[in-house]
């Protein structure tokens, strides 16, 4: 047999019985190397004994196979009684720290001592936390409080906590799953822009409604909202002649205002195929356009194939903490209005609205500069050498 052979063969030996060890502590219980010591000289005693007929020896065997019992039933017995409870967790942005709370609830007359509480985190978060709690008084809780550091954004599930124990002597140890589900939602990071002219241009071409005030001011007919008194620097045109002769004084027409009405979408192209690290950058900068369009006063939505036009703050970070590279078109196609597009697909760039940007994070260093010159729409390219807050803030080519 080869050395590979051969540590293979270990390995196998290694996991049948971690899985028999595990199998015996959450359906009965899992003997601890002194419960195993223990049991070897129970047999070793008894075995003595009747080769001896001595009854010392069959005193002490008796008297380990008493202790070997309570100390089998006992730690099953301890965990009886308990219920956990887990508190509804507040969503959090990545890079934050996601606090967890757990309720360990005693509901016997005895109090509990020396238990080990185990939460199954998700595998991608690394192993599962675990903390070791001294003694639980009758008819009370333990309150359990941790913290987890969120580097993805992303919704997060999970339902199993585990309570292990081997009180009072450790020579068996009872391990049982108690059902404790858990939805952590993280947010993908918002970049703090200062400007945008990604955003501070859309439809500056098109749209006839941007300078509206100031076309209001100069215009001479309207809907008069009101009449008031003439001040100094008001424009004459404005003056409403058959009121003055009535209260003897100059008297000035406001004429009612329209406010722009620019409508914004930061659509997210999930559907395509996506490089992992680009969709995770393209979630944070659909999250930034739309916060920085929004504190702009701009009726701003977003769109995914997931979960379709949506608005407000909340509902717009849930949703693009749930999307993924790749999903089905649930919603369908985009609405056909001007739009920012953020996309790793150049190929679908010449058929976006009239009035549209684009976001593009290219495939490789081939595409880098090439998609500017060949397409009808402005828009910037990511590169991925330089930090991504700095790109979204760059002027327009």
């Amino acid at each position: 047999m080869t050395l590979g052979q051969r540590m293979a063969s270990r390995i196998e030996k290694n996991s049948l019985k971690k899985r028999l060890a595990y199998w015996l502590e959450t359906h009965w219980v899992n003997p601890a190397y002194a419960g195993w010591l223990l049991g070897g000289l129970t047999l070793f005693f008894f075995g003595a004994a009747t080769n001896t007929m001595a009854g010392w020896l069959y005193v002490i065997s008796g008297v380990s196979c008493a202790i070997l019992g309570f100390a089998a039933i006992l730690p099953w017995r301890s965990l009886q009684e308990l219920t956990l409870h887990r508190r509804p967790l507040e969503p959090v942005s990545a890079g934050e720290n996601l606090t967890v709370e757990i309720e360990v609830e005693n509901r016997s007359k005895h109090k509990k001592t020396l238990l080990q509480v185990r939460d199954m985190i998700p595998f991608v978060w690394g192993k599962p936390i675990q903390a070791a709690i001294e003694e639980i008084p009758e008819n009370n809780t333990y309150r359990w409080v941790y913290s987890l550091p969120m580097q993805r954004r992303g919704i997060y599930r999970w339902h199993e906590v585990q309570v292990r124990s081997g009180t009072p002597l450790g020579l068996f140890w009872c391990r049982r799953s108690r059902h404790a589900p858990a939805t952590a939602i993280v947010y993908p990071e918002v970049l703090p822009l200062t400007t945008c002219p990604l955003v501070d241009r859309m439809g500056a071409e098109d749209s006839f409604l941007v300078h509206s005030d100031r076309r209001f001011n100069m215009a001479t007919e309207g809907i008069t909202r009101t009449v008031r008194p003439y001040r100094i620097g008001d424009p004459t045109r404005l003056i409403h002649w058959r009121t003055s002769a009535r209260y003897g004084e100059l008297r000035v027409r406001e004429l009612e205002t329209a406010t722009g009405g620019q409508e914004l979408i930061v659509a997210l192209d999930s559907t395509s195929s996506w490089d992992l690290e680009q969709f995770e950058q393209a979630a944070i900068a659909a999250a930034s356009l739309f916060f920085y369009a929004d504190r702009a006063q701009l009726n701003v939505r977003l769109w995914t194939a997931g979960s379709g036009l949506i608005h407000g703050n909340h509902q717009v970070l849930e949703a693009l903490a749930a999307t993924d590279a790749g999903e089905d078109a649930i919603a369908g196609e985009p609405p056909f209005l001007p739009l920012i597009w953020l996309t790793q697909n150049p190929h679908n760039l010449d058929r976006l609205p009239r009035g549209s940007r684009y976001v593009l994070w290219p495939r490789s260093q081939a595409e880098t500069g090439t998609i500017l010159a060949n397409t009808n729409f402005p828009g910037i390219e990511i590169l991925p050498d330089k930090p991504l807050q700095l790109q979204l803030q760059s002027a327009l080519p």
